[in-house]
């Protein structure tokens, strides 16, 4: 390994950094991390910090899950790599299989296909939905709706039902069909309703216009994340998936949940559907089936969607990965599922996530910087800022950053989105780390 100074110097430099631009990366070079313990990361400095990030929203598990490291290796040894494509399988990939459709009898769903990550769980689901459709009969479903500021991945089809432009203006033309109605965002939305309830009657009041002026027959399948993420952590009302559900059954419309977030355990519920007490069809699923020790993905398939695919001689999936149902991946989705339900994962989140969003709105009284803190569902929340609460103008991105670097000198990592502050720890922390965590956003929202 190269020396720190070497490492600092070409830092920026030689790679591109997703979700930023080249520029940026070598002028404002990243922070390099270089270890991590529990839910603690170490930078190239040695300045220990609480993960208020949790990797990516995946190391649910924290950084020191043991078992999950002693199967990869064991995997490692006895069989590092096999394809699943017709006519191979792996023993381990087989386990999983039974393994994941136990877990996820509840929301009923019984059969996995498996990727290499969350984009590419959205974009199977997308296809397969497609040709759902073709098989029964109705070709002419293709279209596809979706959430505003609803976030689901960076393939093309996953950008194209994306409901945030940073994600899809560079890239367009997308695909085709794809329409998107408004998010049960009470702080801003069209109506400006701020009574969730009657947000989420106004928001499924648009899904069923949209649907009519479509045409129903047209539309393959509606795709939600039951608390919307990166778009900010917008959880809707309660009532609001159960909406959804019942005018997607009643049209036709396949349901799909985008859980690459919120299944296992998360939003304080084993998965979102569990959450919000629906059976979507399709569930996409990734960062933490492995604890983010490999890159992994499995969608889940429910009633409808094995009725048609395992009665229909002409349903052949020409889709997949070199890695779908990769061995090393699935001994440790095997063991991290094990762990996760071991330490009954949700009751921490859920406690947690509690004392989290209470701090927040603690914070809130104490600085005008913050006009809304959402959370409440587990260790999600997110701090949107703004310069000016009466009009809600968003906070520059200037000192949105002066928040973020404060916060990490104080002792915690937390993410900047935009003007939102979002915070996804790992389930595993304690009330010191949320403690710490809370401090250290009390001392980046004070310098700013």
């Amino acid at each position: 390994m190269k020396d720190s100074n070497f490492l600092k110097e070409q830092n920026g430099r030689r790679m591109w950094h997703p979700m930023t631009s080249p520029q940026d990366s070598a002028e404002q070079p990243p922070k390099i991390i270089t270890g991590a313990k529990g839910v603690t990361i170490t930078d190239i400095d040695g300045h220990t910090v609480v993960d208020g990030v949790g990797g990516l929203w995946n190391v649910n598990l924290g950084y020191s899950c043991q078992p999950v490291k002693d199967a990869m290796a064991a995997q490692l040894e006895k069989l590092p790599y096999y394809s699943t494509f017709r006519g191979t399988s792996n023993d381990a990939v087989i386990e999983l299989s039974y393994e994941l459709s136990e877990f996820f009898a509840p929301d009923g769903l019984s059969r996995a296909f498996f990727t290499s990550g969350g984009s590419d769980s959205v974009e199977t689901a997308l296809r397969l939905a497609r040709q759902y459709h073709k098989l029964r009969g109705e070709a002419g479903r293709t279209k596809f709706l979706s959430l505003k500021k609803g976030y689901h991945g960076t393939h093309m089809g996953g950008a194209s039902v994306n409901g945030n432009a940073n994600f899809r203006t560079a890239y367009e033309p997308l695909l085709p069909g794809c329409f998107h109605i408004p998010a049960p965002y009470t702080y801003r939305n069209p109506f400006n309703e701020t009574d969730p309830e009657r947000l989420a009657q106004l928001c499924a009041a648009a899904l069923e216009d949209e649907i009519a002026f479509q045409g129903a027959n047209t539309i393959a399948a509606f795709i939600m994340e039951p608390i919307l993420g990166a778009g900010g952590v917008i959880p809707p009302h309660k009532s609001f998936a159960p909406m959804v559900q019942e005018i997607c059954n009643r049209n036709g419309i396949l349901l799909i949940t985008d859980e690459v977030i919120t299944a296992y355990g998360r939003t304080g519920a084993w998965s979102g559907a569990r959450l919000w007490g629906i059976q979507p069809d399709m569930m996409c699923t990734a960062k933490a089936i492995t604890n983010g020790f490999f890159p992994f993905g499995a969608v889940m398939l429910g009633a409808r969607m094995v009725d048609v695919f395992e009665n229909n001689p002409e349903a052949r999936i020409g889709h997949g990965y070199t890695y779908s149902g990769h061995p090393v991946g699935a001994a440790a989705a095997l063991a991290c599922l094990a762990e996760t339900k071991r330490l009954n994962v949700v009751e921490n989140a859920a406690a947690r996530g509690t004392q989290l969003y209470e701090g927040c709105l603690k914070l809130q009284e104490k600085h005008d910087i913050i006009g809304d803190v959402r959370g409440g569902h587990g260790l999600m929340t997110a701090i949107e800022m703004v310069s000016d609460r009466a009009t809600k103008k968003p906070i520059g991105a200037d000192s949105a950053t002066t928040v973020q670097e404060v916060a990490y000198q104080s002792g915690a990592m937390v993410r900047i989105s935009g003007p939102n502050l979002i915070l996804s720890p790992p389930l595993v922390l304690t009330e010191d780390d949320v403690n710490t965590i809370l401090s250290a956003l009390d001392a980046g929202l004070k310098a700013v």
